[in-house]
């Protein structure tokens, strides 16, 4: 289920995440809003998560870029995982958790298994395309109030953070 690509170990310093993330170079026309990547000091390992555990459970790591245009805001979230054990089980977990939601027709995402769906919450549209690759799970959320939600804008978005992603594993 998790696409090919990156090492085992690379996700796990803040730097890495700084390179997968996108930036305000990579983001034209978008305002950015906030960015941080969170080192786990004690991370739980895999065989303590259940089989119905929040996906979560075994991250090593996690970062995420905020930005913004037009009353639309784009969030990319990384989580990263020890090994792709881990992060093939943290897919599963979060397809099986999603499979409630209306599904999003967003192309594919060349190199990563992906899947998207709508969610709305508190006066809030949403769509989100998640991304699995290596040992990271990567989302890119599109969220706003009465926003078009455009998958085409999931597809290029989810294009422009799994290249950046790939690069920085390579790198």
């Amino acid at each position: 289920m998790v696409g090919k690509g990156g090492s085992d170990t690379v996700f796990r310093t803040e730097e890495r995440f700084r390179q997968a993330l996108p930036d305000p170079a990579s983001m034209a026309g978008w305002t950015p809003r906030s960015a941080n990547a969170e080192i786990e000091e004690a991370p739980e390992p895999a065989a303590n998560c259940g089989p119905d555990a929040d996906w979560y459970c075994a991250r090593i790591a996690r970062g995420e870029a905020n930005f913004e245009a037009v009353g639309e805001e784009a969030q990319f979230d990384l989580t990263a995982f020890a090994d792709r054990s881990a992060a093939q089980d943290a897919c599963r977990k979060e397809k099986t958790w999603s499979a409630k939601y209306t599904e999003a027709q967003v192309a594919p995402v060349p190199g990563v298994d992906s899947h998207a769906y709508y969610r709305n919450a508190g006066g809030l549209d949403g769509l989100n395309l998640f991304m699995c690759t290596g040992t990271v799970v990567a989302q890119v959320l599109l969220e706003g109030e009465g926003s078009s939600l455009d998958p085409a804008t999931a597809h290029s978005l989810g294009q422009l953070f799994a290249s950046r992603i790939q690069k920085a594993a390579a790198g």
